[in-house]
């Protein structure tokens, strides 16, 4: 199994001229930093592939044991792009694959790594315009996941598992996906063409994706 952390991102939401994922929480740990350990633990350093742009540099001296991949168009593609730039080396294998700026506690990850289908990390909290929203099949599979889904159960987090037999699908329709689509477009794609995605029910567990300020101050109350 493989790991891809979507690093690229310049987060100036966050009045920050790091890369996203360099953002420093209150212990003084970044959320690349925290996210690589956690990995690191279960899946070992050498299968974590880590999709670099803003200032790649800084993220590849931090974490000179990752694997990288470059994607030079990051300032005018979204995740799809970068997704699909780590996705291509991969075959054959089982891939987690979570956004470089989702904060979450260890206990989480196996509910993803050990699913036997694929699957995707949801909450059932409360969600605004910004969050990426989801919805259900009647049998409970992912429907629609997308920032306009409307009703929403909930949140999808960020955290996602895609099975081997399915990875070339995904493949094929993150190529379909426009330069600014996020890589949840490829999902509800590839679910129209018969993938079947399970909601993990995360609520017990702390995850945020640190999109702003706010969020950077309500995750360090919570750490």
């Amino acid at each position: 199994m493989k790991a891809i952390i979507l690093a690229a991102d310049i987060g100036s939401r966050l009045e920050n001229s790091n890369p996203k994922p360099l953002t420093k929480l209150k212990n003084g740990e970044t959320i690349l930093e925290r996210q690589v350990a956690y990995l690191s633990d279960y899946l070992g350093m050498n299968n974590i592939i880590a999709i670099v742009g803003y200032k790649k540099d800084l993220i590849m001296e931090s974490f000179p044991n990752l694997l990288y991949v470059y994607n030079n168009f990051y300032d005018t593609t979204n995740t799809s792009k970068s997704l699909l730039a780590g996705l291509i080396k991969i075959e054959n294998e089982d891939v987690v694959w979570l956004n470089g700026d989702v904060v979450f506690e260890k206990k989480l990850l196996p509910q993803i790594i050990k699913c036997p289908k694929s699957c995707m990390a949801v909450n059932t909290n409360s969600v605004g315009e910004e969050e990426i929203k989801y919805n259900v099949f009647d049998e409970g599979n992912i429907k629609d996941v997308s920032k306009i889904v409307s009703p929403a159960l909930g949140e999808a987090v960020g955290i996602n598992k895609i099975i081997a037999s399915d990875l070339p699908l995904l493949k094929a329709k993150l190529e379909k996906c426009d330069h600014q689509d996020y890589f949840e477009k490829a999902l509800e794609l590839s679910i129209q063409y018969g993938m079947k995605i399970i909601p993990v029910d995360i609520n017990k567990y702390l995850c945020m994706e640190i999109d702003f300020l706010d969020d950077l101050e309500q995750i360090n109350k919570q750490l």
